[in-house]
């Protein structure tokens, strides 16, 4: 069955994105046929993989307003296995005229996804860094959710109101939404707020925590290669593949291959 994975947090700047591209193209480097969906109007998982920013008029936004088929928006990636739908700002139209339009499905995304989805073992979906419309399309479309958390000043701050808006989905348009798991983020192993930030996690969250066993937890340290791979169009597995950001993201690859939704 395919799993449909949604990178969600609020916040901005706590490695969603890094997550997205990097957790997808470790997945398809372990022979895993992998869609990442680009559902944020910075177009900033597009921009990762090397695609220009809005130069392809076949994009999600297009097909979620209905004038492009999905398949046709589906681009081919230099990572066998993985491919991208694009991005494009005028999804922040579709958050605009969301509530407004009646008379058109308001949960779009999972219905074009129902159309594809079975071409693929994992659809991973990097969302916006906001709880509107875009993101509640994404979490209803999804069967799990992998929250990101940075481990600096305020990283638990909101998270709530995600875990609430997760609740509420389950409740209303998405009963089967299930958390994959939380990843913590930017950890600087010399620094004592990260090792507070990760202490907390784990005091609150241990089960839903990523392990390589069951005394060393997956986190995603701050690593330049991390920050400077997406300039180059490349994940950091095909920038530097010796680099601890690497090690992290084949580590959660792993991790989730061989996790059940719980």
């Amino acid at each position: 069955m395919t799993e449909i994975l949604t990178i969600a947090n609020q916040k901005g700047g706590v490695g969603k994105t890094t997550t997205a591209v990097n957790l997808a193209g470790a997945l398809a480097m372990k022979n895993k046929k992998v869609l990442l969906v680009d559902a944020d109007p910075q177009t900033n998982a597009t921009t990762s993989l090397g695609f220009a920013r809005d130069k392809y008029e076949k994009n999600l936004y297009q097909a979620m307003i209905g004038k492009q088929n999905i398949q046709d928006t589906i681009l081919n990636t230099d990572i066998q296995k993985l491919d991208l739908i694009p991005s494009s700002i005028g999804l922040v139209g579709f958050e605009k005229n969301y509530y407004t339009n009646k008379n058109k499905n308001k949960f779009v995304l999972k219905k074009l996804i129902s159309e594809i989805k079975e071409n693929y073992d994992y659809v991973i979906i990097d969302s916006p860094p906001a709880l509107g419309p875009l993101t509640i399309n994404t979490l209803t479309a999804s069967t799990s959710v992998l929250i990101p958390i940075q481990c600096e000043f305020f990283a638990l701050e909101g998270l709530a109101l995600l875990l609430n808006t997760i609740k509420l989905i389950k409740q209303t348009t998405n009963p089967e939404l299930k958390i994959k798991g939380f990843l913590p983020t930017m950890y600087a192993k010399n620094n004592n707020l990260s090792k507070q930030v990760l202490n907390d996690l784990i005091q609150h969250f241990d089960s839903k925590l990523f392990k390589i066993n069951k005394t060393s937890y997956i986190v995603v340290p701050r690593n330049i290669t991390l920050a400077e791979s997406p300039s180059f169009g490349k994940t950091v597995e095909q920038y530097d593949k010796n680099s601890t950001g690497s090690k992290a993201y084949r580590n959660l690859a792993n991790t989730i291959l061989k996790r059940k939704i719980s």
